[in-house]
């Protein structure tokens, strides 16, 4: 099979953005997680006591979705719900520290992936490469959460 002809700067940049994506992938997979419960997992550590609702937006699916989503990882000892102390009705979500620990470390391997996609680069073509993209993204419509 013929190697991928990338022709155009965009094609190069698709193809950073895979490898940094396969490398976060297979991060996940390792430990036997989804995308989706990985990202909920690092959001309920970030905002501990979110509630479904809030969850549901952030990962812009349904509360149905979400919450079959945190029954997987319920079962697993990943996160717990709470009643909240105002309405019984209203659950409270949080990362167990079980939780916790199989997510923590994300931050770093993504670093760390960087550090491999780079390594190429002297540090004055590193700050150059970001300071044309910090020009690029610069006009470019933000990302919504």
């Amino acid at each position: 099979m013929k190697e991928p002809d990338f022709t155009t700067s965009l094609e190069l940049l698709r193809w950073i953005g895979w490898a940094q994506r396969k490398a976060g992938e297979d991060w996940i997979r390792e430990r036997d997680l989804s995308h989706e419960q990985s990202f909920v997992l690092g959001y309920l550590t970030q905002n501990p006591g979110a509630i479904q609702r809030d969850i549901a937006a952030m990962t812009r699916t349904s509360a149905a979705s979400v919450s079959s989503l945190l029954q997987g990882l319920e079962r697993r000892g990943l996160v717990e719900r709470r009643a909240d102390g105002e309405s019984a009705r209203i659950k409270r979500v949080y990362a167990t520290r079980a939780g916790v620990e199989l997510i923590s470390g994300f931050d770093t391997a993504m670093a760390g992936t960087e550090e491999v996609i780079l390594a190429p680069l002297s540090p004055e073509e590193r700050a150059t490469l970001h300071d044309l993209l910090t020009k690029i993204t610069s006009v470019m419509p933000r990302p919504t959460r």
